[in-house]
Parts: structure tokens; sequence; C-alpha cells
């Protein structure tokens, strides 16, 4: 339907880390699936996707920030698709449009700005009926993409690995890729150790483990000390890491997920976090809207 290529390619990388010679490292480039609907955001989207094409909404809406990964790709979707849609935006871009905002704006998505208080709001079963009935929204998927919905996505990616991973290491924001990755039925992967993008462990811990909801599934980490001081923060450390390993792997990097991820991968394998030999996997979930 979108062109999509999969799978995605596995690539060997040689960065010049302390104790980086230990272990094969790799990099699983889901980047590179779309141009526009690349990484986690298609595999989020694809059961839903699917399911408009077949029974088309009368309109979808969904959540996100003015650099939202998730909004972009969704927007681009309805658009090819022809299916309106209303986009629920934290914070006021009126006059000061991101490129992500504008892209969709192209793309004829209505953008609805919201405050602070009534964006915490957005999980809110009285208050999604609410916006609902006032803008007749048939279906609304939530931030980030993030519902039990996206799991065959995950398990579609789970299914591409066909060599044996001891590390899986991957951005945590939402939580639908690593609660996805966590209930997939696989051989391959060991361990998955997810790098939280935002502060608050408890916050970031209660969604991934919401979304699981009493399903079996593998153990996990969540590492909740490379977040630079929370959501979209970047420290000049971070933003030099980006900028450094970007020209050095080749490896377009933002500094919002796949930088974060990235960096505190170096951090783990710096520090011997893994036995010697082991084969670890950074999970380049695409969307480079924080780069723009």
């Amino acid at each position: 339907m979108f062109s999509i290529q999969v799978p995605s390619p596995l690539q060997r990388f040689y960065p010049d880390w302390p104790n980086a010679e230990r272990y094969q490292l790799y990099v699983k480039r889901d980047d590179l699936i779309h141009p526009v609907i690349s990484g986690n955001k298609w595999r989020k989207l694809a059961a839903p996707i699917l399911q408009f094409a077949q029974h088309r909404p009368s309109r979808v809406a969904s959540f996100g920030g003015g650099y939202s990964n998730h909004i972009h790709a969704l927007a681009y979707c309805c658009w090819q698709l022809q299916i309106p849609l209303t986009v629920f935006i934290r914070g006021d871009y009126t006059g000061n449009e991101t490129p992500m905002l504008k892209d969709i704006v192209t793309w004829q998505a209505e953008i609805v700005y919201l405050n602070k208080v009534d964006y915490q709001r957005r999980t809110e079963t009285e208050f999604i009926n609410q916006l609902s009935a006032q803008y007749d929204i048939d279906v609304v998927i939530p931030e980030g993409g993030s519902q039990q919905q996206c799991f065959a996505g995950m398990q579609s990616l789970a299914d591409e690995f066909n060599r044996p991973i001891d590390a899986l290491i991957l951005p945590v924001a939402s939580g639908g890729t690593l609660a996805g990755l966590s209930v997939a039925k696989h051989s391959t992967i060991d361990q998955l150790h997810g790098i939280a993008m935002l502060k608050g462990a408890d916050y970031v811990d209660k969604l991934v483990a919401d979304l699981i909801d009493k399903r079996k599934h593998s153990d996990y980490t969540i590492w909740h000390d490379f977040h630079h001081g929370g959501y979209a923060k970047v420290t000049d450390e971070l933003a030099h890491f980006c900028q450094r390993h970007s020209a050095q792997l080749n490896l377009p990097l933002e500094p919002v997920y796949s930088g974060k991820a990235l960096h505190a991968m170096q951090q783990l394998v710096s520090r011997g976090q893994f036995a010697t030999g082991a084969t670890l996997v950074f999970l380049h979930t695409g969307g480079l809207q924080g780069a723009r």
C-alpha cells in the first residue's frame, strides 16, 4: 500500500567506544523502511491503517507534540488514503508552526491546539468522547500510536531477526514498541533494554505495564538514567554525540529518540554492562522530526 521496504537491514557497526571490541554491535535500520512513515511509526500504524483501507472511518484523530513523528506519519497515511484527520497538539504553535506541523497542513490535517491541562486528559474516556462528538471523530489513536493493536507490528519486527541476539536496545516514550516486543513470540532475542526518553520512572514503567496488561511476556529492563533532563531535552554532550556519530557511522540521528538511545548504548557498552562476546543490536526506530 505504501511501498514499505521490509525486512529492514541489520547492519554491523564499529564505533570507537571503550569496550566496543568486546561485542558484536549491530543496528536494525527500521528508519529505512519508508522515507516518511519509518520505523516503529509504521509498525504501530500498520494494523489500524489496514483496517482503515477496508472499513473507511469518517474521521481519525490522535494526540502529539509539535515535533511528533507519530502525528507526521499518521497524517501522511490519512492523506494518502483520503481520510479526514484531526490532531490534538500539546501547546499552541499558532504563527510559529514547526516543520512537522507545516507538513501535515499540506496533507490537509486539521490541527487543534490544547493547553497543558486539557492535554493531560488525553487518556480520559469522558474527554475523548467529548472531543469525538465535537469534531465528528470516528477513530481515536492514542498518543504515539501505542495501543495493543500495535502488537502485530512489533511481532513482524521480531520475526525479522533470524539470528540470536543477546540484547536489543531501543528508545521508550509512549511504551508501545517495548510492550509489543515483550509479548511477541520469538526465540532470537534474549534481553530487551528500553531507554526511557523522559523523566518519571513510575510513569514510563506504568505505560509499558498497562499495555502488556497481564499478557504473557518476556522480561525487559527500562533504564531511567539517560533522559538528559527529560523529554526532548538536549545537553551539549548529547548534541555533540549525535553530530559526531551521524557522520562517523553514516547513521541519521536526532536527539529526542535515536540519538539518546544510542548514547545510552554507548554508556552501557563502555562500562561493560553485557557479557563479553555478546551480540548487541540498537533498534533505530526512525522518525527525524526532532532534528528539523
